[in-house]
């Protein structure tokens, strides 16, 4: 199968992914197989709801958006230009997928099948019944991917890389157990980002959308600010005040209380707005419906902190303060050049 065969397929599926990944699922005349395919998949995502709490219809939605604005020809065809990907000599790759937001292995899963691979997949049982069925999708548009893709819910044998994603706990498992293997690995990373004390209240109004999307679920979510020293709240907490309604969900609520409970128990001073709580600590992963600071007053200090702590931090958001940043609102719409703990995944594969 030739890459323009791959790459074609792949938009066709953007194209079908994008007639859910509005607020009001429409199905339009001009996608190919919706006649066997859009019905099922629209059950689907019920599922996807039903078997996990954290996966709302907003969130499913939210994530199939970046993956439709993602799956262009144009797209396709910048991401993968700088690759030599005619004469890949294909072998199996074996996915280990996190299962934390929807769908938050996919860019593993195009990976190995646009440079040519087959691909192996474990998925996570809190993130299994999407992409299985966008796989027969995608078998379905272009025949040459048939026999390509394999899921497994047993233990991984006769792959010859692997690429896999869990917590820190893991990721050391992961290292012993595939120690023979071409590997990429990854563990627990979060985002944070830096604020100045000048950022608008639009600013702070996309920098929300960081903070609580998927719940803050994902390690792209920033889960620390570093504020200037005497940095006042107030305006923060009045710009993120729309997500107040998160609070409505039951998962969510139960945390925020658990949460809040331990820290006055402990009598940990921390702010608060009824559906949201920040706390000053030195560390980058916080609890859901908790976000961590902690005050700089040096910013080359703070520059060479990040430095020696980038194998902990995913993204850094921020306006003008640092090189590669990401801009406010945008940590979890990212291009599909942009890999996860800055490792090449497409680079990798053609080593193999």
């Amino acid at each position: 199968m030739h890459l323009q065969q791959r790459i074609n397929a792949f938009v066709k599926l953007g194209d079908f992914i994008g007639q859910f990944s509005n607020e009001a699922i429409k199905k339009k005349d001009n996608v190919e197989h919706n006649a066997i395919f859009f019905d099922g998949f629209k059950h689907q995502l019920k599922l996807a709801e039903e078997s996990n709490g954290w996966f709302t219809q907003e969130n499913i939605k939210f994530a199939l958006k970046g993956w439709s604005d993602s799956l262009t020809l144009k797209n396709l065809t910048k991401w993968l230009q700088p690759y030599n990907l005619d004469a890949v000599n294909p072998r199996k790759i074996a996915i280990i997928m996190a299962g934390n937001i929807p769908l938050v292995g996919f860019h593993d899963f195009l990976s190995v099948l646009i440079s040519g691979h087959n691909i192996l997949v474990k998925q996570s049982s809190n993130d299994k019944h999407l992409l299985p069925y966008l796989a027969k999708y995608l078998e379905y548009v272009e025949n040459d991917f048939k026999g390509k893709i394999e899921f497994t819910e047993e233990k991984l044998t006769n792959f010859d890389a692997v690429i896999a994603t869990g917590s820190n706990n893991t990721a050391r498992y992961f290292e012993y157990y595939f120690k023979g293997k071409p590997s990429i690995i990854r563990n627990n990373r979060n985002s944070i980002a830096v604020l100045k004390g000048k950022e608008s209240t639009e600013d702070l109004k996309k920098l929300s959308e960081d903070i609580f999307r998927y719940y803050g679920l994902g390690c792209r979510n920033v889960s620390k600010l570093f504020v200037p020293k005497n940095y006042k709240f107030d305006t923060f907490f009045e710009s993120i005040y729309h997500w107040h309604t998160i609070i409505d969900k039951a998962k969510y609520a139960n945390n925020y209380d658990y949460n809040k409970a331990v820290y006055l128990m402990s009598e940990f001073d921390m702010l608060e707005n009824g559906f949201f709580m920040i706390k000053e600590d030195e560390s980058y992963a916080s609890p859901i419906a908790t976000l961590f600071y902690e005050y700089y007053d040096d910013a080359e200090q703070l520059k060479e902190k990040i430095k020696t702590d980038s194998n902990k931090i995913q993204c850094v958001v921020s306006s003008g303060f640092i090189n590669n940043e990401i801009a406010f609102g945008k940590t979890q719409k990212p291009q599909l050049w942009d890999y996860a703990d800055d490792v090449d995944t497409i680079a990798f594969l053609l080593e193999i």
